[in-house]
This record gives structure tokens, sequence and C-alpha cells, in this order.
């Protein structure tokens, strides 16, 4: 007579309660790693280095740096960014921007370059500070998106640095605050469409008379099917007299473009870069 088969034993099967109670000691594990981590080694503001408390986990800056990086609302001329008194309503264009001509179309800024976020953004050009260009990135998506969508960009761009000051620096803020941009709104950053096309002399050693003139023939339109018939944010770290981005803008419009407007994280007056 043959013998019965023997099958094997079946695996024991975690019940609901069991699976529950294993998710509950992971969350306990990975709580205790975390509050060991910050006992050890406390959060601090990624802009001047205060501990940050958990009020500020938003971002990782501490509440008096998230107060001067950014107004509520950029009480500003719409074509330039510049600062007007909160007593006049925002003008198309300002004084300013009509003495000048601009290629770009329009500023979005998210504070004036003073204080804080001046010192941010100095920081943000040493090439161990992408922690913070990265969040100052995040801070201008979120806190001025209503005005960045309102442009219908197509694409997104960055002010290009020289190939050897950019080898000799080793980083490029507006590279990283517009990889943040175009992954925050969703949109495509195509690498390689403006270059900078030859050496400048920095902009902020020259008189605002004399930046135009520095600009002018800097960039080149690399890949101009990508630009033909789109609507360009352009971005950048600090704007001043707005040659640098006014000669960018010149040129993606040369090759079809049909808008380019203007994202910065700071809008300074007087001499300063840009």
């Amino acid at each position: 007579m043959a013998s019965a088969a023997i099958e094997p034993s079946p695996r024991p099967a975690y019940n609901g309660v069991m699976l529950d109670w294993i998710g509950r000691v992971k969350n306990g594990v990975h709580w205790i790693v975390s509050a060991g981590g910050d006992l050890l080694f406390p959060p601090r503001c990624l802009s001047c280095g205060e501990d940050l408390l958990d009020q500020d986990r938003g971002f990782p800056f501490c509440n008096a740096c998230l107060k001067d990086f950014r107004p509520t609302v950029w009480h500003g001329c719409r074509r330039c960014g510049s600062k007007v008194p909160e007593t006049v309503a925002p003008p198309a264009r300002c004084m300013r921007c009509r003495k000048t001509p601009l290629r770009f179309d329009t500023v979005v800024p998210l504070g004036s370059y003073t204080g804080r976020l001046r010192k941010a953004v100095l920081r943000m050009k040493r090439p161990t500070h992408d922690a913070l260009s990265m969040a100052v990135g995040r801070l201008l998506a979120e806190r001025r998106r209503d005005a960045i969508v309102e442009l219908q960009a197509d694409l997104v761009v960055p002010i290009p640095m020289f190939w050897r000051r950019r080898f000799r620096r080793g980083i490029n803020s507006p590279d990283v605050l517009a990889r943040c941009l175009a992954e925050s709104l969703g949109l495509p950053m195509p690498r390689g469409i403006l270059k900078r096309c030859r050496s400048t002399h920095p902009q902020a050693d020259l008189p605002p008379s004399r930046r135009f003139e520095n600009m002018r023939g800097a960039f080149q339109v690399c890949r101009p099917g990508l630009v033909k018939d789109a609507r360009v944010l352009l971005v950048d770290d600090i704007l001043t007299t707005g040659a640098t981005c006014s000669e960018a803008a010149k040129m993606l419009k040369q090759a079809g473009a049909a808008m380019v407007a203007v994202a910065v994280v700071a809008r300074a007056e007087g001499r300063t870069r840009g």
C-alpha cells in the first residue's frame, strides 16, 4: 500500500496583531534613533547656525532667518522687481526700468539683498553650501509659487558661469536653484541651453553704467530648437542693474523665445553683483 505523501508544514503566518506590533517596534526604533541623533547633533539653521526648534522644521532655517528672507508679498515693480514704497501701487514699469533697456519681461524675487538673505546668498557661492542653495531654492519655489505659476513657463534655464570660473569655484548656485524650481514646478530643465562663451569682469567691481557693456556678447544659445516659441524661466541668485539677465534674455529671444521671466533669490539696489 502506497504511503501517504508527507506535506511540508506550513510556515507560521503573522496575523494582523503581530504585524501591527512589528510596525510599532520599527517606528519606536526609528524615533529613538532620530531623537538620539538630534540630542548628539541638534539640527541647526543652514544659514546662521542657530539651533532649530520644532516650529522651525518646515524648512531648515530658524524663524529669524525665515522672517528676514522674504516678505509675505513682494511689493515691487512688475517689470524689474525693484522694491517700491508700500504706499504706492506696484507699477507695470518703474522709473528705474523705464530708463534702462531690459530684455526680460518680468522679475519674481524672494526678498531683498540685505541682512540675513544677503549673507545666505554669499554662502551659497561656496562649494560646501549646496544644501543651503537647495533649501533656498525650495523656499523660493514655495513662497513665490503663485507668481511663478502665472508665468506659464515651459522650461527653466539657469544663468551659466564661465567654465574657468566654475572650475575654480566648484559650484554655480543658479544651477542648484534652477533645479529646485524645476522639480518643484514640474518643469523641464534641459542641460546646455545657455552657455557663457567669454569671461567677463566681475560685475560687483564695475559701476552700473558699465555693467551692460561688460555683459555684451557674453552668452550663446546652444540648443535653439528647445527655445523657439518657449516661455523661459531664467534663474539667478542676485539681480541688481539687470545687466546679466538682460543679456541672457536678449540671446534667448533672438533664438525665438516667446517670453523670458526672471526668478531670483535677492533683488539688490546699488553697487552689487548683477
